[in-house]
């Protein structure tokens, strides 16, 4: 089994989401506990009622919302009734036994899961201590859970990928409305939750993964100036087709408003996730021959990270946007440090490409050309100079320790 606690300040957004699968068929709520009405009993405004006057007991508290996923292994294939037994002695080892709480069972992905949706403040007003949660009780209770319940345990396996969400099938969904809203929900609510995006770019830049965007119009549209929000569906090309959705029209509202806050929320969120993104591309550059972002863009798929490049109508580049699946962490380029932008890349692409020239002018002079991969030869016969002359300063990504002590012998000699 394994658990996945994230924390939020908006009950109602969480809510909605699990709301929403259920009334799409996705999901199915089998266990609301310490509610004073029984399951059957309870709207959703009643189930989101109980959560807000908690809140209004302690509103210092800013994150009080607690949503989390069981997850288990595609082998195993657990009753209803199990499920809410193995929640209810997770919450319990984890100190949220006397919260209210809800359970949904989830029908969306490629193994067994269910998703737990809580709050942290107390009868008295005080609040349970969210700070290291999942190292403290977490993961003792999920290790007990697994012998106690016979569960696949997390520890000695691969974990397979939890994100299973195909682009949408545009043949289908480009003549009816309803066909399309019904389309972009299931990738809105998969995306708008699970992922961390601080600007509309960063969320367009994994909507259109699926073929969906984000518009807010130009900026003399009504839809604009009235702070609205357009959702669309992209074809093969990147093109809008079919009928745009308003935001309002959808279950969960992801409108304007909603999304901004989401912004504020992920860019402290996703900040942990950059030296991990950093790392990888560093090491893509250090084990490949990496001659082109194109071609850093396919390697990089390889570790779940999508490598977005924007490019102008002229076919230059000018903005790169990195998206990882593993972490749901979006950056766009720059944030990363300006040898992840797009000038970044293509002047270490540049450098790469005369170290490798430099070897192959050199194997052919001794007689042991050893440059086997005839795409990067030939790309370094038709490119090289074409770099070298575009005016990019290849000079600014010498070392600094170089520069250094190339000053320092000169000085030196003087």
């Amino acid at each position: 089994m394994v658990a996945v606690i994230k924390t939020s300040s908006s009950i109602r957004a969480v809510l909605n989401y699990n709301e929403n699968k259920v009334e799409i068929g996705k999901a199915e709520c089998i266990s609301a506990v310490n509610y004073p009405l029984e399951l059957e009993k309870l709207s959703s405004s009643s189930k989101l009622n109980r959560f807000l006057k908690l809140a209004e007991l302690n509103t210092n508290v800013r994150r009080n919302t607690v949503h989390i996923s069981l997850n288990f292994d595609p082998s195993e294939n657990h009753s209803k009734e199990k499920l809410a037994e193995i929640a209810d002695t997770y919450m319990e080892k984890l100190g949220f036994g006397r919260q209210p709480y809800l359970v949904y069972q989830h029908y969306d992905a490629g193994h067994p899961h269910c998703h737990i949706v809580t709050n942290n403040i107390q009868r008295d007003g005080k609040r349970i201590d969210l700070h290291l949660l999942g190292i403290r009780k977490s993961e003792p209770a999920r290790k007990e859970i697994e012998e106690m319940f016979g569960l696949v345990k997390a520890e000695g396996r691969k974990q397979k990928e939890q994100f299973s969400l195909n682009p949408i099938d545009i043949g289908r969904v480009q003549y009816g409305k309803a066909e399309s809203k019904k389309a972009i929900n299931s990738v809105l609510n998969q995306v708008l939750f699970d992922y961390k995006y601080s600007s509309l770019p960063e969320l367009n830049a994994v909507l259109n993964l699926y073929n969906v965007h984000a518009d807010r119009g130009s900026e003399e549209s009504r839809v604009f100036k009235n702070n609205g929000l357009l959702y669309k569906i992209l074809d093969e090309n990147s093109k809008p087709i079919g009928v745009p959705i308003k935001a309002s029209e959808f279950y969960s509202r992801p409108t304007l408003k909603f999304l901004e806050g989401k912004f504020k929320s992920n860019e402290a969120e996703k900040e942990p996730y950059k030296k991990y993104v950093k790392n990888v591309i560093n090491l893509v550059f250090i084990r490949e021959d990496i001659i082109s972002p194109e071609k850093l863009s396919k390697i990089l798929e390889r570790e779940s990270i999508n490598m977005i490049l924007r490019k102008s109508n002229e076919g230059k580049l000018y903005g790169i946007t990195y998206v990882d699946h593993k972490t749901r962490s979006v950056f766009n380029g720059s944030s990363l440090g300006k040898e992840f932008s797009a000038k970044g890349i293509q002047e270490s692409c540049a450098m790469h490409i005369l170290t490798l020239e430099r070897k192959y002018q050199k194997s052919n002079s001794t007689g042991s050309a050893n440059f086997q991969d005839v795409e990067l030869r030939e790309y370094v016969k038709e490119n090289l100079t074409n770099i070298l002359l575009r005016g990019e300063k290849v000079n600014d990504y010498v070392s600094k320790q170089f520069k250094q002590k190339k000053k320092r012998r000169i000085h030196k000699g003087l």
